[in-house]
């Protein structure tokens, strides 16, 4: 008994038929999580994600996912760029004790949490646990462990001025406005050599941090700050007020690019301190 031959053409439509399902079902698969993972990115974020305002090989990121924030995770650097997240006002908050610091396993590379351990670098927070824990939840705070969500500080800035900003975040501008959006992240120098090998460990260390807040409302407030790794601690926090301008010219940022554009320049162009009642918080002492 002979075997009846498929012709070759019907074989060769057949794989096409097939692989086109597949491909329908990917393209559908991958439309559904980006529609999701842009609804997340948007609940997080205030006018969009940050963008570079010019790509080079030294500004590729991945943005990783949280419960409660984002971050803009460099492989190259070995940082946050950026980590964006919302606040809002609670009134009951049930705080877990003080988790422990955690690797995370999608960096490239491996960032064990006792790196910075002998190098007179604190592990300092981006996504506030404090902050995060309160309003986000208790995995949230978990995450907020993670050491892509960590930067190296020197003590007195991250103990003592950064804490105390992240403190009035939470405990006074929170209740002020309700809500307030926050991104945050490093400033490097920038030529890219010229702080390349300046490394804790494979992680390197920026020159300064800077934070910006935003009261996202109809007629947005916004305040921002750049704080250098050799602070004393004790100093007034309006000392490091600057421009949203001047945090995009540092970093190659664009912080809020769905913003229209007359709302870009004067929230972005100048530094406008009404509303914050800044004078009465800039000199709290720090809690160390």
């Amino acid at each position: 008994m002979t075997r009846r031959r498929v012709p070759v053409r019907s074989r060769w439509r057949r794989q096409v038929r097939r692989f086109g399902i597949t491909l329908l079902f990917v393209a559908v698969g991958s439309g559904l999580w980006y529609s999701q993972e842009r609804e997340v990115r948007d609940q997080l974020s205030w006018m969009g994600v940050p963008e570079w305002q010019a790509l080079t090989p030294t500004r590729l990121h991945r943005v990783l996912r949280n419960d409660g924030f984002l971050v803009g995770w460099s492989d190259l650097r070995v940082n946050p760029l950026w980590v964006s997240y919302l606040l809002t006002e609670v009134d009951d908050a049930a705080l877990g004790p003080r988790p422990a610091f955690r690797r995370d396993w999608r960096a490239l590379w491996p960032i064990a949490t006792d790196s910075y351990f002998g190098s007179g670098y604190d592990r300092g927070h981006l996504a506030p646990n404090y902050a995060i824990a309160r309003v986000h939840g208790r995995e949230a705070q978990q995450q907020s462990f993670l050491m892509s969500n960590i930067s190296p500080q020197r003590p007195d800035l991250n103990r003592r001025l950064w804490q105390r900003l992240e403190e009035v975040i939470i405990d006074r501008f929170v209740p002020r406005f309700g809500v307030v959006q926050v991104i945050t992240g490093p400033v490097f120098p920038e030529r890219f050599l010229d702080n390349a090998f300046n490394r804790v460990g494979l992680v390197e260390v920026p020159e300064a941090f800077y934070k910006i807040i935003v009261v996202p409302a109809e007629s947005p407030m916004a305040l921002a700050f750049i704080m250098p790794q050799g602070v004393r601690g004790d100093e007034p926090l309006d000392d490091f007020l600057v421009s949203i301008d001047e945090v995009e010219a540092r970093t190659g940022l664009d912080f809020f690019p769905r913003l229209r554009e007359d709302l870009a320049q004067s929230l972005e162009g100048g530094l406008v301190t009404d509303g914050w009642g800044l004078a009465e918080v800039a000199r709290l002492p720090s809690r160390f």
